[in-house]
């Protein structure tokens, strides 16, 4: 049974708008709105300047050629220069915009789940975009263009990024942590364990909605073995994988079981309905324990 139907509204590289179903399977819709419990985080504004402790600024690489490109440096509270600190590296949803007023921008300023589950301490957060074929232009739908959806330019932009946060403002590279809400869900292991070099640079990874090789997407190889192949580059990592949908949870259960059986995985519902990484700002059961599972990672 489905209920609870909305629209979740993609642009098209090609023609416009694409409409694009969204249902709520009974379970998921008995739980609340995320907006009757109110937030106790606010995410800083993303402002041009150098980055300082609790200031969130948008960075640009040195000698970069595109001006457009960017992503967005968070520097904790407690940071101060000289002492390493574990990254969060964040990459955000699918431009959308749902009659439940769920809404992402695809642009890495609106992403929120490395403030969330670190609460703007301890960690430094880097908020990194997806990128067009030639990494000249951010992408706010997938990455690349279709049909191929190059994904180079996407892949060597984050390691730039995250070598340079490491190099200049003492990021910890063996404590990086991949996070991903959505698109960025789904990338954290398409992309993210897309070769055993990139693969070997996260020390864990916090998944929000969706995972890859679950379903089928307009993108090549979303599917099959070369899904199962990317989830045997996990080996040993662990994952706190969330989600709103509680047949999608148990699916993507049902997945990592059959072709990863040791995989180190912590499960967990929102507790919310919404497609929204936005829970992440509220109190809830869900997030005391990804703060919980962040706090081991960082700390072993």
């Amino acid at each position: 049974m489905r209920v609870n139907s909305f629209v979740i509204r993609y642009p098209s590289y090609a023609v416009g708008i694409l409409f694009l179903a969204w249902s709520l399977d009974t379970a998921t819709a008995n739980y609340p709105d995320m907006a009757t419990v109110e937030p106790d985080l606010i995410v800083p504004d993303c402002v041009e300047g150098e980055p300082s402790a609790g200031k969130r600024v948008f960075c640009r690489l040195p000698n970069s050629k595109s001006p457009d490109v960017y992503r967005c440096l968070y520097l904790p509270i407690d940071w101060k220069p000289g002492i390493k600190y574990p990254i969060l590296v964040e990459w955000g949803g699918n431009r959308y915009r749902s009659v439940t007023n769920d809404e992402s921008t695809g642009k890495p300023e609106d992403t929120c789940l490395g403030y969330g589950i670190s609460a703007g301490k301890a960690c430094i957060w880097l908020s990194v975009p997806f990128l067009d074929s030639q990494g000249n232009q951010i992408a706010t739908t997938w990455w690349g263009e279709p049909p191929e959806y190059d994904s180079k330019a996407t892949l060597a932009y984050c390691k730039q990024a995250l070598n340079d946060v490491c190099q200049r403002f003492d990021g910890d590279p063996k404590r990086a942590i991949l996070c991903g809400f959505s698109r960025g869900a789904i990338a954290c292991n398409y992309l993210g364990l897309d070769n055993d070099e990139f693969a070997g640079i996260w020390r864990a990874m916090f998944v929000y909605s969706h995972y890859d090789g679950i379903r089928k997407w307009s993108f090549p190889n979303s599917t099959g073995q070369p899904a199962i192949d990317r989830l045997q580059r996990l080996g040993i990592r662990e994952q706190f994988v969330c989600d709103e949908n509680v047949i999608q949870l148990q699916q993507i259960q049902a997945h990592v079981k059959q072709h990863l059986p040791s995989a180190n995985i912590t499960y967990q519902h929102t507790g919310f309905r919404n497609h929204s990484d936005e829970w992440i700002l509220r109190p809830s059961e869900a997030r005391t324990k990804a703060r919980q599972w962040l706090q081991e990672n960082i700390e072993h």
